[in-house]
């Protein structure tokens, strides 16, 4: 007789704890019972099933037979073919322990029908032996990890594409894995932005982008460096994204240094650019401290390609810009001061504006000096190469 009340305590632990319903583990404890039944007193072929009651701790034990005939089974080997057919079932060899002939079942039960099964009740045996313990306690625990992972996959599954935080449980080789309570998260060095550093304990939010399952677990796999987890932060500090009246057209971003942003607004009443930056700068100012200073220029998106493209050149201040729709490159003239600020330190402004905008981007000086930009190709995760 197995003890109920720890049994029970057990079950509401792992349904509060892991979020594994009782139900599932019951399931698991029915399936361990008939496999060490199965191991110390089973027959080849059979099929055993147990019942566990958890009101009174019983458990009943049941053999399975499938109904048959002759078309559905071989009565010996010569008859089984080589090779089924296309499209039909593996015949197998009859077996009195698996089967029962559909005559013999019509006698225990007149509507029976080919393929259903009859259960018939099995001699119960209290003295399970120590290896039928051990493999009962083996499938217990496989279930409970089965169902745990389901369990998991079914709570981060849905918070894909949200952020998420975790504590530093360590850092391997640059990668940092984190602890989320019920599954490991994965931030990988190059999903990291660069310059920061996060000590054992120290609390982190990260975008996660795709859950994965693996015979370890559920791994999460993490990113701060990802263009939707800047959008995600704007998200949480303004209402007006949250609520889908300003949407994110775009974004160019290079972790850790400067990113383009570019917002519309479907009320006319409302200002997308000034939504994001908040009453004294203070909605862009939390995003770029939990981005670790990262700089970010927000514009407004604009159906003219001209526009939207002088735009996303800001904070330079363009003369001239000619477009070629069928190549999508466009020409901006600046006066030779400005040169400077529009190509950006290493190129980067003109380079984030190309991203941002699709177009590519040649930037000459009345003087005549030309420096050419173009649009990034993503990587799987959405971060520039």
């Amino acid at each position: 007789m197995m003890d109920l009340k720890v049994i029970h305590s057990v079950l509401a632990q792992l349904e509060e704890e892991r979020g594994i319903p009782q139900a599932k583990i019951i399931e698991a404890i029915e399936l361990a019972l008939a496999t060490a039944y199965k191991k110390e007193y089973g027959k080849k072929g059979q099929i055993v099933r147990a019942k566990f009651d958890m009101n009174s701790g019983k458990t009943e034990m049941f053999q399975v037979k499938i109904v048959v005939d002759e078309s559905t089974v071989a009565m010996n080997e010569d008859e089984i073919p080589l090779e089924p057919k296309e499209g039909e079932a593996e015949i197998e060899l009859y077996n009195p322990e698996k089967h029962i002939m559909i005559g013999d079942a019509r006698r225990i039960k007149k509507d029976v029908q080919l393929g259903d099964e009859m259960v018939f009740p099995l001699e119960g045996q209290e003295d399970y032996s120590r290896i039928a313990a051990q493999t009962a306690k083996q499938v217990i625990m496989q279930k409970i990890r089965e169902a745990e992972k389901v369990s998991v996959m079914s709570e981060y599954g849905k918070r894909e594409g949200e952020i998420v935080s975790g504590t530093v449980q360590r850092i391997e080789r640059g990668n940092i894995f984190i602890d989320m309570g019920r599954a490991t998260g994965l931030l990988p060095y190059e999903e990291q932005i660069p310059g920061e550093r996060f000590g054992q304990g120290e609390r982190i939010r990260a975008y996660l982008y795709r859950v994965e399952e693996s015979g370890k677990g559920v791994f999460l796999r993490l990113s701060r460096s990802h263009p939707k987890f800047l959008e995600k932060l704007f998200e949480t500090e303004a209402p007006e994204i949250a609520n889908g009246t300003v949407i994110v057209k775009s974004i160019a971003r290079e972790a850790g240094s400067r990113t383009k942003i570019a917002v519309s607004s479907k009320d006319s009443h409302i200002d997308p650019v000034g939504s994001m930056v908040g009453q004294r700068g203070v909605r862009v100012s939390t995003v770029m401290s939990e981005l670790g200073g990262e700089k970010i220029d927000i514009i407004e998106w604009n159906d003219d390609p001209k526009k939207f493209i002088e735009d996303a050149l800001s904070p330079a201040k363009t003369i001239d810009v000619k477009i070629n729709e069928a190549e999508k490159q466009a020409t901006v003239t600046v006066s030779e001061d400005q040169q400077s600020l529009a190509i950006g330190k290493g190129g980067q402004n003109v380079r984030l504006a190309a991203k941002l905008t699709g177009w590519k981007i040649d930037i000459q000086s009345v003087g005549g000096k030309t420096e050419t930009s173009e649009a990034p190709v993503e990587s799987e995760t959405g971060v520039s190469e």
